[in-house]
């Protein structure tokens, strides 16, 4: 456990040690109950300001609006992403590019995209709130967003633990499962990683043990192992590994999902892309896809995307220049425009 994911448990050690000992469990307890409470009235409030913007408006059948989850303590290996959901979004407004998205979209248009800010994730963690809480705190963010019609989210990670509690929040709140495009170097898939059920490497399986999603498509596969694919089969996954990526190329580039359930849901672990594009990772896996390859699945993909999230971009690995931050804000930007209509 990092320094800085140990903040919060230093924190209770400390009540727990004179002079402090007359604190009780209900005291410790209540304190987190209102800082949870805090922290989703802070989405609460700012969803409904970004909504009736977008209400006002007018001509809005979908509005995309970020929402930040800066977790980095289910990564295996480096827990950078915590920092990432700041400088995505420095990227986006840095004005080295103009506003618009490849296929004509304003993002300085509200309709397109507004920014609900982020899951104080550090603050709940410092008061000592364990996972379970932790993530349903996650997953009512997420409801809150999409209560104040026409915003859907579109969430900023943060490692990619965070993916099952925003899919369980989609699919809770839409009725029913959505089918789900994930483009990652692995499929994250695995049981119980390293003892950890809302590890980053299993976020997939508490998604299909759910019931959140109908069907799982997994693109850009290159680093898997028996337990993977055993668990692929059991899950009905369809797992497109880059050995043969040549050969699937035409069918990835004109999927159709989305009929018969909730919705299309798009996850995008940015070592999903070759190394060469985005070295800001913390598993970097050569042989993987090309940016390009990314943006024609995701442009060409035919359905009615309900959210998606960006994960895994770890600043403390980037450039000096931040090339890494720079695509992972060119595929937020290219994701808002999806979903927005």
């Amino acid at each position: 456990m990092s320094k800085i994911g140990q903040r919060g448990i230093h924190c209770l050690q400390r009540l727990n040690t004179a002079p402090f000992t007359s604190v009780s469990a209900s005291l410790i307890e209540k304190g987190q109950n209102r800082v949870i409470d805090a922290s989703l009235t802070l989405i609460r409030e700012r969803a409904k300001l970004k909504g009736e913007l977008v209400r006002l408006l007018g001509g809005s059948k979908a509005s995309t609006s970020l929402l930040g989850v800066p977790l980095g303590h289910n990564s295996s290996f480096l827990q950078g992403p915590a920092f990432a959901p700041p400088r995505i979004r420095e990227a986006i407004w840095c004005g080295s590019t103009n506003s618009s998205t490849e296929e004509g979209k304003e993002l300085k248009d509200p309709r397109v995209l507004t920014d609900v800010g982020d899951v104080p994730v550090q603050e709940i963690r410092d008061c000592g709130v364990d996972d379970d809480r932790l993530m349903n705190v996650i997953s009512e963010s997420v409801k809150l967003v999409m209560e104040e019609e026409p915003l859907r989210p579109l969430v900023l990670g943060g490692d990619h633990s965070i993916s099952y509690p925003v899919v369980r929040a989609v699919s809770e709140k839409l009725g029913g499962p959505v089918d789900i495009l994930h483009l990652d170097a692995h499929p994250d898939i695995y049981d119980c990683f390293e003892g950890n059920k809302y590890s980053h490497a299993s976020s997939f399986a508490r998604i299909m043990e759910g019931g959140y999603a109908r069907r799982l498509l997994q693109v850009g596969i290159r680093s898997i192992n028996q337990e993977g694919r055993e668990q692929g089969k059991r899950f009905g996954v369809e797992q497109y590994e880059m050995r043969t990526f040549s050969r699937d190329r035409q069918v990835l580039e004109n999927l159709k999902l989305g009929e018969g359930v909730k919705g299309v849901y798009i996850s995008i672990d940015v070592d999903c892309l070759d190394p060469a594009f985005a070295p800001g990772v913390s598993h970097i896996e050569p042989g993987g896809l090309s940016f390009r390859d990314v943006l024609n699945i995701i442009h060409n993909v035919q359905g009615d995307v309900v959210g998606a999230d960006v994960v895994e971009f770890n600043p403390q690995r980037d450039t000096v220049d931040g090339m890494t931050a720079m695509v992972a804000a060119k595929l937020v930007r290219e994701l808002a425009a999806k979903i927005s209509k």
